[in-house]
């Protein structure tokens, strides 16, 4: 990584302060079990082709998008889609702390968020902030210290001079309550939800792999996992695995139901 000065705080070997650093080999490593909904993938796909094509889009005076807000139910694959593009744009992810970056002094706040930005406009990378709503709140109707309009109004300010090689990615379970301002500077929307039947039918193909199992396990394991979100899907799958393993049989249905029993998802 490229160094920065002193007083920014920010890359400390390929530690961060304020944000986990990724490598492109990490993210790889991530995003073995993927399932993007079609509507997301062609999305994803057509992004990366634009970035592909700068000097084209360049000669035709259109702007590159460079700006991608993620939004739906926890656990649908937001998080998962941001190591994913990096692994396909081969750069590395940068996966902003919100406890880090949030300071009881709102001001050190909005200097944290500016500090993040200036490092991604120097450093090639995916810069990720989960959990974005809570530093882009809507200003209206906003019951907090009225000092965060001016969290909102730097983070403004950082989209609209975003520019560079890098890319910005926020996800939020929250879209209606990010300010409408914020909302509009994104180029590219994604919206998420809880898989279908044949994202869930998919994901659970990919989640028992190799492992040996019963007959019709995977239609029993869809069946029984409907509703679910991929992250409580990996989970019970893990936790069923670890029964088949312990008492050195195949997986089946019944280790499956049992984990699902103590892995209690809400619904």
């Amino acid at each position: 990584m490229g160094k920065t000065s002193s007083n920014q705080r920010l890359p400390r070997a390929k530690g961060i302060d304020m944000a986990a650093y990724y490598t492109v080999k990490e993210c790889e490593s991530r995003v073995k079990r993927i399932v993007l909904p079609d509507r997301n993938r062609q999305i994803v796909e057509e992004f990366i082709t634009i970035l592909g094509m700068k000097e084209r889009f360049k000669e035709h005076d259109v702007p590159i998008p460079n700006k991608i807000v993620m939004f739906g139910p926890p656990g649908t694959g937001k998080t998962l889609t941001a190591f994913y593009v990096a692994t396909r744009l081969e750069l590395p992810l940068l996966l902003v702390r919100l406890d880090a970056v949030i300071h009881s002094h709102l001001g050190e706040t909005a200097s944290n968020v500016r500090k993040i930005f200036e490092y991604a406009k120097a450093t090639p990378c995916v810069l990720f902030l989960d959990e974005f709503d809570a530093i882009a709140r809507t200003r209206e109707n906003n019951d907090e210290v009225k000092e965060m309009s001016r969290v909102v109004n730097t983070l403004l300010q950082c989209l609209d001079e975003f520019e560079g090689d890098s890319i910005f990615m926020a996800a939020t379970n929250l879209e209606t309550e990010l300010d409408h301002a914020i909302w509009r500077r994104f180029d590219t929307k994604m919206a998420y939800s809880l898989p279908d039947e044949k994202e869930r039918d998919q994901y659970i193909s990919l989640l028992i792999g190799g492992f040996g199992q019963e007959d019709h396990l995977q239609s029993i394991a869809a069946s029984i996992l409907q509703g679910s979100s991929y992250a409580e899907m990996e989970q019970i799958v893990l936790k069923a695995k670890r029964k088949a393993i312990i008492e050195d049989s195949l997986l089946r249905a019944d280790h499956i139901e049992e984990a699902f029993a103590e892995y209690q998802p809400k619904r």
